[in-house]
């Protein structure tokens, strides 16, 4: 079953290069209840495609996004 969550930067951040702002907001499916689970790819590859942001790159984690489950 997938589920739906839209994931919202919670402030302004910079870091190695890269710039991520509370607009850059995504919504991304998944098969489980936690988006950033099995190395958070999905939302990797939503960020990548969407704003061209180098997630790994920026060495973003979990807490830096607001999460609300959409389905």
């Amino acid at each position: 079953m997938l589920h739906q969550f839209e994931l919202t930067p919670k402030m302004e951040r910079r870091a190695n290069g890269t710039l991520l702002t509370p607009r850059m907001s995504i919504v991304v499916s998944v098969n489980s209840l936690d988006p950033f689970y099995n190395g958070a790819k999905e939302v990797i590859a939503e960020y990548d495609r969407v704003w061209n942001y180098d997630f790994r790159r920026a060495g973003a984690t979990k807490a830096w996004f607001y999460i609300e489950r959409l389905a």
